[in-house]
């Protein structure tokens, strides 16, 4: 072999095994996840670096082995659409054969580790990639309460950093699993709502009525007030040693307020600019939740 080719070979490897384990979704679960490691751990269960590393491989190879599958499920869905017709698997650069045992790898590997962590992080990990890819994939052409099951495992990897640092699953994880868990509605609506054409190529059902009317909107506007709710919880002093400071609740709910405002712009506009908007808005908002909540802990 040309020695010559052999960078342009594995530049082309590393491209395919970013595209197919979806990297920069990948990324943003794991970061979901260090900043619940961040709020979790205390002077009984102190801060540990190995654990966080392990809980960045093991999460990275748990949500990596979930979008592979997923995509073996859909490669026919995905030539359909322009979006993702040239994925690896739909472009034939990655065989179905590869791909299941790169998924398969990425499942026990990442199991493996996280179990390292401790086991209730792998449980939760592995719950995770069953209803990923046993129940949310299948679900897309079916119903559109796909949206409603795929939530439960987009919901987990904030509260799987609290679990990975205290060993325990009670009220504070839970309250973390709530806030991504309603976060994930107006986020995806307004996916499904700029992507409608596309997906509806594939025969995905992802709006809430199946159309882009008015009802999908103000469900949209609904679920980003239960999410702003489910966000300052925490104020109250309901939420055991999650506790966030009032200053923090404040800015929290006025970043909620931001995002409402592009949800109610989407019922105004009806159209897939503003639904891109709400998109954007949507993802700078938890991320942001994140920071804030990780910044109050550090500053009481």
């Amino acid at each position: 072999m040309d020695t010559n080719t052999q960078p342009q070979i594995k530049k082309s490897l590393y491209k395919d095994f970013v595209e197919i384990t979806k990297a920069r979704l990948s990324i943003s679960v794991v970061v979901s996840t260090i900043a619940g490691y961040l709020l979790g751990f205390n002077e009984e269960q102190p801060f540990q670096w190995l654990v966080l590393v392990l809980l960045i491989v093991g999460g990275y190879c748990m949500v990596g082995a979930s979008n592979v599958f997923n995509q073996i499920i859909e490669i026919e869905l995905d030539a359909k659409m322009d979006r993702t017709k040239n994925r690896p698997l739909p472009s034939g650069r990655i065989t179905k054969q590869n791909a299941f045992i790169l998924g398969c790898v990425l499942t026990v590997l990442g199991l493996a580790i996280l179990y390292n962590v401790n086991p209730k992080t792998a449980m939760f990990g592995a719950i995770s990639i069953f209803m990923y890819v046993s129940l949310y994939t299948p679900l897309k052409t079916l119903t559109p309460l796909s949206v409603f099951v795929g939530a439960f495992p987009g919901a987990i990897p904030f509260m799987l950093g609290w679990v990975a640092a205290t060993g325990h699953f009670g009220i504070e994880a839970g309250t973390l699993f709530i806030i991504q868990f309603f976060w994930q509605f107006p986020h995806f609506w307004a996916i499904g709502w700029f992507l409608y054409d596309d997906y509806k190529k594939a025969g995905f059902f992802m709006l809430p009525t199946g159309k882009k009317d008015k009802k999908t909107a103000l469900q949209t506007i609904l679920y980003t007030i239960w999410m702003i709710l489910a966000s300052i919880i925490p104020a109250f002093g309901f939420t055991g040693n999650l506790i966030l400071s009032k200053t923090a609740a404040v800015i929290v709910f006025l970043l909620g307020l931001w995002m409402l405002f592009y949800a109610v712009q989407l019922h105004k506009q009806m159209d897939a600019k503003a639904a891109r908007k709400l998109m954007i808005v949507s993802v700078s908002y938890i991320s942001l939740l994140q920071i804030i909540y990780v910044i109050d802990k550090f500053l009481r």
